[in-house]
C-alpha cells in the first residue's frame, strides 16, 4: 500500500489548481464578456431616472443574454443562451480560434486538477516526478489560455459585437461595451495557472523532503507535513 503524503505546499497547490481550472470552465461557458448598453424594448437607450436600473445586453464567445422582449410568458427580465447552434455559427473566426486555444488549456487543466487529487499517494509517473509533469502541463495550458485571451479582442469587430456594442466597435475597440467579469476572471486564471505551474516544484520539494523519507522507512502509511 502506497503511503499518503500531505503537506501544506502540496495541498495548496492541489487545491489551487482545481479553483483554477473550474474558473477556466465557468468564465468560459458564461456569457458576460461583454457588457452592452441597457435598452428598451423599443431599441433606444432608455432615459429617466430608471435608466440604471434596466438590465445589460451582454455577449459571450458563444452564448448571449439579451432583454425579454415581452414575446415569452416568463417572469424573467432577461433571456439567456447560446446563440450558435454549432462551432461555425460563431460570430467570429477570431472567437472561433479562441474557443479552440481556451478548451484546448481548460481541458488540460481539468486533467490536472483530476490527477493533483491523488498526488497524495501517487508521486511519480514513470519515474518522473509527477509534480513537475503537472506542472510544465500547467505552463503549456496557460500559453494556450494566453493566445486566446490575445485573440478574442480582434473579433470586436464582427457584425455581432457591432450590433451589441455599437457602430464603433472593432478589433481591439470594444465602442459602447465594457468587458464583463467572465474576461476578467479568465485572465485571472491565466495568471494563477502559471502560479501553479512554478508552485508545483515547491509540492514536489514538500513531498521529498528528508523528513517524509524518514517516516517512509519507519512504515508509517499516513504522513502530514506543515
Amino acid at each position: 500500500m502506497c503511503p499518503v503524503i500531505v503537506t501544506c505546499r502540496s495541498m495548496l497547490w492541489t487545491l489551487l489548481s482545481i479553483v483554477v481550472a473550474f474558473a477556466e470552465l465557468i468564465a468560459f461557458m458564461s456569457a458576460d464578456w461583454l457588457i452592452g448598453k441597457a435598452r428598451s424594448r423599443g431599441g433606444a437607450e432608455p432615459q429617466g431616472p430608471g435608466a440604471l436600473e434596466r438590465p445589460h445586453p451582454t455577449l459571450g464567445l458563444y452564448a448571449r443574454c439579451i432583454r425579454n422582449p415581452g414575446v415569452q410568458q416568463v417572469p424573467r427580465d432577461m433571456l439567456c443562451g447560446p446563440y450558435a447552434e454549432s462551432f461555425g455559427e460563431i460570430a467570429s473566426g477570431f472567437w472561433q480560434a479562441t474557443a479552440i486555444f481556451l478548451a484546448a488549456g481548460i481541458f488540460v487543466l481539468c486533467a490536472v486538477a483530476l490527477v493533483s487529487v491523488f498526488s497524495m499517494c501517487v508521486q511519480s509517473v514513470m519515474k518522473k516526478s509527477i509534480f513537475n509533469v503537472c506542472g510544465l502541463l500547467q505552463g503549456i495550458a496557460g500559453l494556450f489560455l494566453i493566445l486566446g485571451l490575445i485573440l478574442y479582442p480582434a473579433g470586436w469587430g464582427c457584425q455581432k459585437a457591432i450590433d451589441y456594442c455599437g457602430p464603433y466597435a472593432s478589433a481591439y475597440k470594444p465602442g459602447d461595451c465594457s468587458l464583463g467579469w467572465a474576461f476578467y476572471t479568465a485572465i485571472g486564471g491565466t495568471v494563477l495557472t502559471f502560479v501553479c505551474a512554478v508552485f508545483s516544484a515547491q509540492a514536489e520539494i514538500a513531498t521529498s523532503s528528508d523528513k517524509v523519507q524518514e517516516e517512509i522507512e519507519e512504515g508509517k502509511t499516513l504522513i502530514c507535513l506543515l
